[in-house]
């Protein structure tokens, strides 16, 4: 059954049966079981990664069945973790699953990154978007960073001694000069579309195989069917990633993550 299962990717040269192993030993954990975190979730379970962690503090709501693919009707009031994981389960039963019921903090987001190989954001506050990105940076761990909205979206991969997401964009914007969803509008399929290359990044992250978009961005437009990769580079004066970094540690967050964590697309 196993064999089966995973044998048209176990053909592939990046994968075999060496890669194959390296995925059900890999373990990645999903931040927000959004619009991002559902085809995440799904592509790396149905790929053999053997364990996913599952964070995530809310509950499923009618509005997000346009997009959020993990869950159906029946799901609706229940907390997502729990939602997520009966359904990753009916796809593969052997998986194993951390289904943690709490929002990314500073109290638990080093520990995050210590007990996975790869953290995959699919949060929509900046605010937390920022905490992943310093936490990884601070530990030397990979995070693939992801968000979208109306049309499209964007995928950079944060790996130890490149690029981070400071380079890109210094500091969060301010909540006021951001829309949300609730406010813009989303089509579901482009979380499938942006989620589907987060999936890729990190299964080639657990692989060692192909090229991450380090010190690039994926950006993807798809109200005029457009996509383009464009490079970045680490910035000499970047607050956390240069030899002049000022953020040595997560402190600074204490007193700025709100009590809602992250609000997922």
């Amino acid at each position: 059954m196993t064999d089966a299962r995973h044998h048209r990717q176990r053909i592939l040269a990046e994968v075999g049966e060496a890669g194959q192993q390296r995925l059900e030993r890999g373990c990645v954990a999903i931040a927000g079981l959004g619009g991002l975190g559902s085809p995440v979730a799904l592509y790396l379970a149905a790929a053999g990664v053997g364990r996913l962690g599952l964070i995530d503090d809310q509950r499923v709501e009618l509005s997000n069945l346009n997009r959020q693919v993990l869950y159906e009707e029946c799901d609706v009031g229940r907390p997502k973790v729990e939602a997520a994981a009966g359904r990753l389960l009916i796809l593969d039963a052997a998986l194993r699953l951390d289904a943690r019921n709490e929002s990314v903090r500073v109290s638990n987001v080093a520990a995050l990154f210590a007990e996975y190989d790869v953290v995959v954001d699919g949060t929509d506050s900046f605010e937390t978007k920022f905490l992943l990105n310093d936490a990884a940076v601070l530990l030397g761990k990979p995070l693939v960073y992801g968000s979208v909205l109306q049309w499209g979206g964007q995928v950079t991969t944060i790996l130890p001694g490149g690029p981070c997401l400071r380079c890109l964009f210094r500091d969060p914007p301010e909540p006021a000069d951001v829309q949300t969803c609730e406010e813009a509008g989303i089509i579901g399929a482009a979380t499938g579309v942006v989620g589907s290359v987060q999936a890729e990044e990190a299964l080639k992250l657990l692989l060692n195989a192909g090229t991450p978009l380090r010190g690039r961005i994926f950006q993807y437009d798809g109200l005029r069917g457009e996509a383009r990769i464009t490079e970045f580079p680490r910035d000499p004066d970047c607050p956390v990633c240069s030899p002049r970094a000022r953020i040595t540690d997560l402190s600074r967050y204490a007193e700025q993550v709100s009590p809602r964590g992250h609000v997922l697309v």
